[in-house]
């Protein structure tokens, strides 16, 4: 098994905002990581498609307040982002 990657410097770089906005976006990118390594084996962002992100906010995010989901789906969107991919996800 790969070693996790560090969230936080992975997200370093398309990161703006407070510093509670910054640690929001961590803080659920790794359980974001977390929910597709256990479903997926997908161990880093780089192994992610298009797909594991959309699964996570479609089946893990569906029971969860709108506000809940607005937050999950910026922080998919600074992932797809940082990954450099065209990817869209909608609320």
């Amino acid at each position: 098994m790969s070693k996790q990657v560090d969230m936080e410097l992975f997200l370093a770089g398309v990161l703006t905002g407070s510093h509670a906005t910054r640690q929001r976006h961590v803080r659920q990118a790794k359980i974001i990581q977390a929910e597709i390594a256990v479903r997926w084996h997908r161990e880093t962002p780089w192994a992610w498609q298009r797909k594991h992100l959309a699964w996570f906010l479609d089946h893990r995010m569906s029971q969860r307040s709108g506000a809940t989901r607005y937050y999950y789906v910026l922080t998919a969107r600074q992932l797809a982002r940082r990954l450099e991919k065209p990817w869209v996800f909608h609320l």
